[in-house]
């Protein structure tokens, strides 16, 4: 058995995400000499290099990834436990690393974080922001939020919201290709695809047969979709909390919105089975879920 602390596995994690000695000693308040000898013991007690020393920084090696990887897992363990003596204390506190897309965490939820901090101060929230799905128990997230219907045997799912999408095209694509009046039109056009996420090429309309978007543009983020969709490229299904603020700067024009199907798309939280419990995770969950209901129902 290696002897090595909880504080060692802090440590070389720190030393993993910020890059630099110098960082880590800061954060910590302490010799950048005394995190190098940390970080040479752990390197002696595997007997293999962990960390890549260059002029521009630190890297890991792959037996440093492995332990990472490991690293992340261990120490969320040991946060949930120390979550689960706070509750005792009533007290919610510790780490919650959450997952979602740029969209949701810009347009959604960071307005949200004031008021959770004043109600629980000593709770800590990393926001982990890609539209990619992520391995919960590999990367440590606590938290995934997600849109669509979840269909999962092996999360605890709670829906805490729901969001609208719509089509969009902006007013200078409408000046040179016009407005398309019907869904059959609409069939002729530049349309903006995500090469992210199949399923939100499938336009769908309530007396009309779905649309597949497809064309010489396309992105693997909503916000880059927005983006293209602004500057001329053609049509976009965007989702409508992006896109009302954009309507009203006159960036944007509704397309077919008598046509075009609005059904509710679910916002849901991925956790895994029984991190669920955790004071903190609940904390959260229990706070978006009021703060979506009060500020934007229908997104």
């Amino acid at each position: 058995m290696i002897d090595l602390s909880f504080d060692d596995l802090r440590l070389f994690s720190r030393v993993s995400a910020l890059g630099t000695l110098s960082a880590v000693a800061r954060e910590r308040n302490a010799p950048v000499s005394q995190i190098s000898r940390g970080l040479q013991r752990i390197e002696a007690a595997y007997g293999t290099q962990l960390v890549l020393r260059t002029t521009h920084g630190l890297s890991l090696t792959p037996e440093g990834e492995i332990l990472q990887s490991y690293a992340i897992r261990i120490l969320g363990e040991v946060d949930a436990m120390d979550a689960e003596f706070g509750q005792v204390r009533e007290k919610v506190s510790g780490l919650v690393r959450v997952s979602m897309s740029a969209v949701i965490a810009q347009h959604l939820l960071v307005d949200s974080l004031p008021l959770l901090h004043v109600a629980h101060p000593n709770l800590r929230v990393d926001f982990r922001v890609d539209d990619a799905l992520v391995d919960m128990a590999r990367d440590g997230i606590d938290i995934a939020i997600r849109t669509g219907e979840p269909h999962s045997d092996t999360f605890v799912v709670r829906r805490i919201g729901q969001l609208t999408r719509r089509l969009y095209a902006s007013p200078n694509y409408i000046k040179q290709r016009s407005i398309p009046l019907s869904v059959d039109e609409l069939r002729h056009h530049a349309l903006i695809a995500n090469s992210q996420h199949e399923h939100l090429n499938v336009w769908q309309f309530k007396n009309s047969t779905p649309i597949h978007a497809e064309g010489p543009f396309s992105a693997d983020n909503t916000a880059t979709v927005a983006s293209m969709c602004i500057a001329g490229l053609g049509v976009a299904r965007i989702t409508s909390v992006v896109a009302t603020p954009l309507v009203l700067q006159g960036k944007l024009v509704a397309i077919l919105p008598e046509e075009v199907d609005e059904a509710p798309i679910p916002l849901s939280a991925f956790m895994l089975a029984g991190r669920h419990r955790l004071p903190k995770i609940r904390a959260c969950i229990d706070h978006w879920a009021q703060w979506l209901h009060n500020t934007s129902p229908t997104c």
